[in-house]
């Protein structure tokens, strides 16, 4: 939106200078300053004022925000899922993201040692240990790029996500 231009308006009447009350609008009375003017060589107040609090970005325990909370506690499966059960445990979206890490992730590797150590005696089961480690991965890149897309919202995991949310949500409560 532009400026008028200066001066009276086209094609009116001029209005009275000074306004009855000798004083034109939005002026401080004669020997008063304007709100925020500081004369020369004084210091200005400091800011912000006495009583004003900025807000903030949530930020949980450690100085982690949620979003970096929830990716955090996927990036080294369970293990870094255990650690941010403690460290964001005043954020229950950092919790919750803690929480489904340490389960899937833990539940993955179990699965996968389980096979893996019976795949000597039974051949298909080295197999299926294999097909569990690269679902983990899929599993895990998937977390890595939901959390950061969603800026630390819930999500559920696709496939087993109906199943173990009621674990999930146990755990991040319980701690």
């Amino acid at each position: 939106m532009q400026n008028p231009p200066p001066g009276p308006p086209p094609g009116g009447d001029q209005p009275d200078y000074p306004p009855q009350g000798g004083q034109p609008q939005g002026y401080p009375p004669p020997g008063q300053q304007p709100p925020g003017y500081t004369p020369p060589g004084q210091q200005p107040p400091a800011y912000p004022p006495q009583g004003y609090q900025q807000q903030q970005p949530y930020q949980a325990a450690g100085g982690v925000d949620k979003k970096t909370g929830a990716i955090l506690s996927y990036l080294l499966g369970w293990i870094t899922g255990i650690v941010f059960l403690f460290v964001g445990k005043n954020d229950p979206d950092v919790k919750y993201h803690a929480a489904q890490s340490t389960i899937f992730f833990g539940g993955m590797t179990v699965i996968f040692w389980l096979l893996y150590s019976l795949g000597a005696v039974i051949g298909l089961l080295f197999v299926l240990s294999w097909l569990v480690f690269i679902l983990s991965i899929v599993g895990w890149v998937f977390c890595l790029v939901r959390a950061n897309g969603y800026g630390g919202a819930r999500f559920q995991l696709p496939i087993v996500g109906e199943w173990i949310t009621p674990y999930v949500e146990q755990l991040a409560n319980a701690v």
